[in-house]
């Protein structure tokens, strides 16, 4: 990998990490209901890309249902626990998605797994449990449920994303359309002070919008798909697992969450398991949705 390529993606994983703090603002320190942020969110990647998405898709009932899991369904329920949950912790139970994944794709794609992987999975799982259990994971309370939630549905969509032909960008529009024609009536229906939550700060909100559906979903993810395409895989995932390292450290120095012992052992147990998943083989999972189960 060139120079160039690794710096690319480093700002990537500055941009995935920041975008937890950001959303962590919009919807606690802003007040903005979950399920509309998410919502507003799907709406700016929906109006990023719309001039890729030319031709429907083959199967478009199951790319809207993969688009909606990996998409608003997944970030609507984390935003939902950002409102109680430290970034700091939400970062490290995001991790529990690779293991997921795996687990999902034994079940429904009958994947084998081998005693290595078997060890990343219960490490993964050891970790989160210990980072839970942690100052700032008590302090989280049920948030970390819902972030868990996000990270059962975002890795379910990511089992059936390599059975989807379409590129990464067409998906993003056709998710951000899934879950915008969802989102936008669940929050109306269940949520109330959504135009004055925006109205008492606006350019926060808009810039905190901005942030997650522009910089982050259309911009991060667009040049590490771009990247996929040139470096190997193998190479590629296993540094994006600097994201929840920096979520960890956006967290201590921009929303005070309390750091400790057991959050950074639960950390380290947690990213070596997926460390080890994202490095064995495996035909039926697309390995960069491992890490980054959302788009």
């Amino acid at each position: 990998m060139n120079p160039a390529s690794f710096a690319a993606l480093m700002l990537c994983n500055v941009v995935w990490a920041f975008n937890i703090v950001v959303s962590k603002w919009a919807v606690d320190d802003y007040a903005v209901p979950p399920l509309f942020f998410a919502a507003l969110r799907s709406l700016m990647v929906v109006a990023a890309v719309a001039p890729f998405l030319r031709r429907i898709p083959a199967d478009p009932v199951r790319v809207l249902l993969v688009g909606l899991a990996i998409s608003g369904g997944s970030f609507g329920l984390l935003f939902i626990g950002l409102k109680t949950a430290s970034p700091s912790a939400a970062g490290i139970v995001n991790l529990s998605g690779a293991p997921l994944t795996v687990l999902f794709a034994i079940l429904i794609l009958k994947e084998e797994v081998r005693w290595r992987r078997g060890l990343g999975i219960a490490l993964t799982f050891a970790g989160v449990v210990v980072a839970v259990a942690s100052p700032s994971g008590m302090e989280s309370g049920i948030g970390l449920l819902y972030v868990f939630a996000a990270a059962v549905i975002g890795s379910l969509g990511a089992v059936f994303f390599k059975r989807i032909e379409i590129g990464a960008v067409e998906m993003q529009g056709w998710a951000g359309i899934a879950s915008v024609a969802l989102l936008f009536p669940l929050s109306f229906g269940l949520e109330s002070g959504q135009l004055g939550a925006v109205s008492a700060n606006i350019w926060p909100v808009a810039a905190c919008v901005v942030f997650a559906g522009l910089i982050t979903s259309v911009g991060a993810h667009s040049a590490y798909y771009q990247m996929l395409q040139k470096h190997d895989a193998n190479l590629l995932v296993p540094l994006t697992l600097m994201t929840p390292l920096l979520t960890i450290a956006f967290g201590a120095w921009l929303t005070g969450d309390p750091i400790g012992p057991r959050l950074l052992i639960g950390a380290a147990l947690a990213v070596a398991g997926v460390a080890i998943i994202v490095l064995r083989p495996s035909r039926a999972i697309f390995k960069p949705m491992l890490v980054r189960p959302r788009l």
